[in-house]
């Protein structure tokens, strides 16, 4: 009898790159998961999620091709009553291609070949891969198909291929990170796309997160009018089913959206995800950071905690001559309100034995931010003496406007393996300690209401030093992630001295970034994968 409609299972999954093993078996155990609890027809993972996303120097491994030989070998033998769609890379005569293929029955029936490679922010297919050339097309209960990963739908051709082989619906699998308003650019994108093709088109993301990068999830089905019939929840691994009706032209039965979280919560729980995946993933007991009474601290203290739980997180004041009652107080009271681990200690004795080493070498030279940031650099060798006695992980806590104009110090409160804060700007930290507290308080509202200071000499204020950060980060906004130069800005209404001090500081501390630790990326340009910069060079800010 033939079937008048096919139960979709989207696998929204957290693949872990390089495992092919733990990830063939992940497969495997989702598609009968999906098989007995929502009786799929089709199951549909993310894009390479046999290697994870992305395998970056993974893909030019001699073993790459025999490991996943094997991996597809394991899946058409599980004996599954479903047909399952799949990304892997392949190595055909010795090139490699991003690929999807479409296992039924135990066999491979089809595979599809990435067209359109990616090689812009932080992605750089064409690296690895040679790009497809041709749409594929398989038959799922009487209904054409067409096979696409991630890149194809962001561009109109294969879509205008498909149609032209006859195809009824596209399948489209995705390794696709986030950013902020991502969900509403893809939903906007998978609207024109559908009407171009005039067919519905099922979409899924991996969710995790993967050293800088986090996915969000997000997996949705959308009609060919446009219309969204079902989206995942944002973050959250899972099998989120879909019914396709294929009576006359085929169309998705309504079912669950889960509604867009708002923009904080967003940023939130992407930051939260990072940091959960990054530890647990590379196998860390836990983390430890310095909590300084500042606020960049109290915002990461609050993050690892909901991300890892208070047991597996410590804090440590390290107190100076500088170092305010208020900002002692507020360090314990936070880390009580959390309930995490905490201890104080006082680096005076360490900067005073560093001093008097170094005493003949600073005779007759005066005071400057060297003592400064050897007051940081005591702080960071506590903290990794502490990483490495307890096989923790050193949370950093510097923001993207401080590490952008070099407001940091190298081997001091630059040292650790993670920096949690690293793509979020300084006015943002605020917001979203304002947002946290809204779920429970627990970063003291002093902390978010005085003005930020290093504390690393008498009455220091970070706008001693720096614009205020409503200017600085609307700076850095059109420099960094907006690319525009010295003139635009100025044109724009912003102070001409400030915005050359602010670029000349950006431009100066390239060297401090590529020391600096990996961090959640929140923008379509953070420091990291992003945003490459020779540290040795001629250009001018004038240029």
């Amino acid at each position: 009898m033939q079937k008048t409609s096919i139960n979709l299972a989207l696998a929204q999954i957290n693949p872990m790159v390089g495992d092919i093993d733990g990830n063939t078996a992940l497969v495997i155990e989702t598609t009968r998961q999906a098989e007995q609890s929502q009786h799929a027809d089709l199951v549909v993972f993310p894009e390479l999620v046999l290697t994870g996303y992305p395998p970056e120097d993974l893909l030019l491994r001699p073993s790459l091709e025999w490991r996943i030989d094997r991996a597809l070998q394991a899946l058409c033998g599980a004996g599954f009553s479903a047909a399952i769609l799949v990304g892997y890379p392949k190595v055909v005569a010795g090139r490699v291609f991003n690929m999807a293929g479409f296992i039924h029955q135990g066999r491979l029936v089809a595979e599809y070949a990435k067209q359109c490679l990616p090689n812009y922010q932080v992605f750089d297919e064409k690296r690895y891969f040679l790009p497809g050339n041709q749409a594929c097309i398989v038959e799922i209960a009487g209904i054409k198909a067409a096979l696409t990963v991630c890149e194809d739908i962001w561009q109109p051709e294969p879509m205008a291929q498909a149609r032209a082989a006859g195809a009824q619906l596209m399948l489209n699998i995705n390794a696709s990170p986030y950013h902020r308003g991502k969900t509403q650019e893809r939903r906007q994108l998978l609207a024109e796309r559908v009407q171009q093709g005039g067919m519905p088109l099922v979409y899924v993301n991996q969710v995790g997160g993967q050293d800088e990068l986090v996915f969000d999830g997000h997996s949705m089905v959308v009609n060919a009018d446009g219309s969204l019939a079902m989206q995942a929840p944002a973050f959250e691994a899972g099998i989120y089913s879909a019914k396709l009706h294929v009576e006359g032209q085929p169309r998705f039965e309504a079912g669950q959206i889960a509604e867009d979280l708002p923009s904080l919560a967003s940023v939130y729980q992407a930051l939260v995800l990072g940091v959960r995946d990054y530890v647990n993933k590379n196998r860390f007991k836990g983390v430890v950071l310095g909590l300084s009474g500042g606020i960049d601290s109290a915002l990461t203290l609050a993050i690892a905690a909901d991300a890892l739980g208070p047991e597996r997180v410590d804090a440590v004041m390290m107190p100076f001559t500088y170092t305010s009652a208020l900002s002692q107080t507020d360090a314990a009271d936070q880390a009580k309100r959390m309930g995490v681990g905490y201890r104080a200690i006082g680096i005076e004795p360490i900067y005073d034995a560093f001093m008097a080493g170094l005493a003949p070498e600073f005779q007759g030279l005066n005071p400057d931010t060297t003592e400064e940031n050897l007051q940081a650099r005591c702080r960071g060798v506590l903290l990794m003496a502490l990483s490495n006695k307890k096989g923790v992980l050193v949370l950093t806590t510097g923001n993207k406007s401080e590490l952008a104009v070099g407001y940091s110090t190298l081997y001091g409160d630059m040292a650790g393996g993670f920096d949690v804060l690293k793509d979020v700007p300084k006015t943002l930290v605020f917001e979203l300690a304002k947002y946290r507290n809204t779920i429970s308080e627990v970063i003291p509202v002093s902390v978010i209401e005085r003005p930020p200071s290093a504390e690393l000499r008498p009455d220091q204020k970070d706008e001693d030093s720096l614009p205020p950060y409503h200017v600085l980060d609307a700076i850095l906004e059109r420099y960094v992630e907006q690319d525009q130069s010295a003139e635009q800005i100025i044109a724009a209404g912003f102070d001409a001295e400030q915005v050359r001090q602010v670029l000349r500081l950006v431009d100066l501390n390239e060297y401090k970034r590529r020391q600096a630790p990996i961090g959640p990326r929140l923008t379509r340009r953070g420091f990291g994968r992003d945003r490459r910069y020779p540290i040795t060079n001629g250009w001018r800010i004038g240029d």
